[in-house]
């Protein structure tokens, strides 16, 4: 893929997003997991990603992670980016994102969620605005409102008032 792919008014979706959640493993990383000789699981963010996500917080957007997995890298890594909202060992990540909704004061149209996988469709589908690396499972512009030019284990940042993807 050689640039993002943008349905017809994501731009007026992104500018409406108040509440960014996303997944971990193929989006936040390359999807890969690491166990050292101890059995201690590590994996690979890029600075860069936390760096949009600190961007997307000062613009006055809540930030937060829905996850099947459940990982003690992924907790540190959110007290890191200072993300409140963690939602770690999800089987079903609508319940969960209408959970987070309930307490927000939010609407549905108001949210973002970046995902890979099958797991994460009924959440693309049930946001407001939804992103997907170029390398995921869940890429096609059917499913998410922007996908990536880049994979999972590159940069990007999606930012509300734009529709561009890096």
């Amino acid at each position: 893929m050689s640039g993002p792919v943008v349905r017809q008014g994501a731009a007026a979706g992104a500018a409406r997003v108040r509440l960014f959640l996303t997944d971990v493993d193929g989006v936040l990383t390359d999807g890969g997991i690491i166990y050292n000789a101890a059995g201690v699981e590590t994996k690979r963010f890029d600075v860069r990603d936390g760096h949009g996500l600190k961007m997307l917080q000062r613009a006055g957007v809540a930030v937060g992670i829905i996850t099947g997995r459940t990982s003690e890298v992924v907790a540190i890594r959110a007290r890191e980016l200072g993300i409140d909202i963690v939602r770690q060992g999800v089987r079903d990540k609508v319940a969960a994102w209408r959970e987070i909704l309930a307490g927000s004061g939010l609407l549905p149209a108001e949210t973002a969620y970046a995902g890979d996988d099958i797991v994460d469709l009924p959440l693309l589908r049930a946001v407001g605005f939804s992103a997907a690396p170029s390398d995921g499972v869940i890429r096609s512009a059917s499913t998410s409102t922007a996908t990536a030019s880049r994979r999972a284990s590159r940069p990007r940042s999606v930012s509300p008032g734009s529709t561009r993807i890096r």
